[in-house]
């Protein structure tokens, strides 16, 4: 057992707190990685806010984006050694179920990424166990995690940019280039511009779409859409939404709308933006109980809406390739990073979340 600092959920509403936790060595297919650098994700802020889709009752250590550097290994782990730098992804998977064999390991049934029931937990206070959000738990010190649930990266790459990768990138830009079907010279609406937004449109670029228009309630958000690619906005709190997406396309609506928060109404106006056979993908992961209610007749003929879990992602495959991107200019990570912070800046790291005023905070270890 080590003693490490991680921040610490216990109850909807209250802030994190940052304790000392026991964290175990590695079994056989684990590895123990020395956290560098984790983004703050919108989907940590759901579980403080109540609005998680996850049953949670044991305390947990929150955090699922993050990048860090193998300190020790398993004896059956093959892919890693220590000292090799690694992006974890909660797309852990297992090679062996149906969904893995037919090619979507993203939605992995297989559920070997965790310890199982009655195995020693990998995290614990004072004897009690302590959950790892989405079998990662970034907002912490060090890491222990299945060979599984990451990807070995260049070591020349900067893991405070690198992180970002591991959930929003991932998730937005394969949105975009794998689960939408986008096709070169289509059009696009991205409702919502945070993290995720702004890697969609990164995607509809990189994806040759002819017009992207962004669509977000702050200024500052829509500037940052301007500058990683998009073409058009619209601020929702000063305009109908709907209305001024298909006057930019000169009424048809648009080829592609992605909603990117996880909000009922910007589900609706995402649908209500298509033009003829349109595709609508929900990329945001909306609270549990949410219902959707779009009339008959402001549905375009023969549209389609779809969810997109985690970018339709391979990540052992799409994270090196998306890497490249960053590597040859067309994926900007720099300019997604709004604020760098400390472990213990984790909630004011949700504040200014909730107030629109960062695309991401990145939270370092140093």
């Amino acid at each position: 057992m080590t003693q490490i600092q991680a921040a610490i959920f216990r109850e909807v509403g209250r802030p994190l707190t940052v304790e000392t936790v026991d964290i175990d060595e590695p079994g056989p297919n684990e590895v123990l990685i020395r956290t560098v650098a984790s983004g703050v994700c919108h989907s940590d802020l759901h579980v403080v806010d109540g609005n998680s889709r996850f049953n949670l009752s044991d305390p947990i250590v929150l955090g699922h984006e993050a990048a860090g550097i193998v300190e020790a290994i398993g004896d059956a782990v093959k892919t890693v050694q220590p000292g090799d730098h690694v992006v974890a992804c909660l797309s852990g998977f297992c090679g062996n179920c149906e969904q893995c064999l037919s090619g979507h390991p993203n939605l992995c049934t297989g559920g070997i990424v965790g310890r199982r029931a009655g195995e020693a937990p990998r995290l614990t206070q004072d004897g009690r166990k302590l959950n790892q959000f989405l079998n990662l738990g970034t907002y912490a010190e060090k890491m222990l995690l299945h060979e599984n649930s990451i990807v070995k990266v260049d070591a020349d790459l900067p893991l405070d940019r690198v992180a970002l990768i591991s959930c929003g990138v991932l998730t937005g830009m394969g949105a975009a280039l794998r689960t939408s079907g986008l096709e070169p010279g289509q059009t696009v609406a991205v409702f919502g511009c945070g993290g995720v937004g702004l890697s969609i449109i990164q995607g509809a670029r990189i994806g040759g779409a002819r017009q992207i228009i962004a669509v977000d309630q702050f200024d500052s958000k829509l500037e940052m859409a301007k500058g990683v690619g998009a073409t058009h906005t619209v601020n929702s709190q000063q305009d109908d939404a709907v209305k001024a997406v298909r006057a930019l396309t000169g009424g048809a609506g648009v080829d592609h709308a992605f909603e990117a928060v996880g909000n009922g109404p910007l589900v609706r106006q995402a649908i209500e933006s298509l033009g003829i056979r349109g595709t609508a993908t929900i990329v945001g992961v909306p609270p549990p109980d949410t219902v959707f209610e779009v009339p008959f007749m402001a549905i375009r003929p023969e549209c389609k809406v779809q969810t997109s879990r985690m970018g339709s992602n391979r990540f052992r495959i799409d994270i090196p390739r998306y890497l490249e991107f960053y590597r040859q200019g067309r994926l900007l990570l720099d300019e997604m990073v709004s604020v760098r912070g400390h472990l213990g800046d984790v909630n004011e790291a949700f504040r200014a979340m909730k107030a629109g005023e960062v695309a991401r905070t990145v939270l370092t270890f140093d």
